[in-house]
């Protein structure tokens, strides 16, 4: 748990806020919000704070993407869904409105009017080379650690615990 008095999930998890909780596990929450794309919405939040996904423990991250995957059988279960979307909101840049770590569980049917779409842009040649040559090293570097399960080099840093984007800028968990 945390002390984060800030963090409207944190105030869930520990009991001094209201909400819908469907599920208290070891490690997480799944709680139907008021505030809601879609009825029977639902979100699945960890207990420990993590301001974005980047500093999430990969152990809270499976016990996380399971737990959404089994409340997606959930919604197509018992409110008859034709499809989920499961969404992550990664940064204030990608919408995200609650500085917590959360995945949104949302029942989906035909013609329910909710917009998720968004039009892939065609990238040129050149483009492309640019912004693969600029990510190659860093994500051969990163994929490489966590396929071998290793442990990242911690580097020293006092840094707020409020800047997680500057944590994740810096892939200090």
């Amino acid at each position: 748990m945390t002390d984060n008095k800030a963090c409207e999930y944190c105030t869930i998890v520990a009991g001094e806020r209201n909400a819908e909780i469907l599920h208290d596990g070891e490690q997480l929450l799944v709680i139907a919000k008021d505030l809601a794309l879609i009825p029977g919405q639902l979100t699945v939040l960890p207990k420990e704070h993590c301001t974005i996904l980047e500093i999430v423990p990969e152990e809270l991250l499976a016990t996380a993407a399971s737990t959404a995957n089994k409340a997606s059988t959930i919604l197509f279960e018992q409110l008859g869904a034709q499809g989920t979307n499961i969404l992550v909101q990664n940064g204030t840049g990608a919408g995200q409105k609650v500085p917590h770590f959360a995945m949104e569980v949302i029942p989906r049917r035909e013609g329910d009017g909710l917009k998720l779409n968004w039009t892939p842009q065609t990238m040129g040649d050149d483009d492309l080379d640019i912004t693969a040559a600029q990510l190659k090293e860093a994500s051969d570097k990163i994929l490489q650690q966590k396929f071998k399960k290793e442990e990242p080099q911690k580097e020293e840093v006092n840094i707020s615990k409020e800047d997680y984007r500057l944590k994740a800028l810096r892939r200090i968990p």
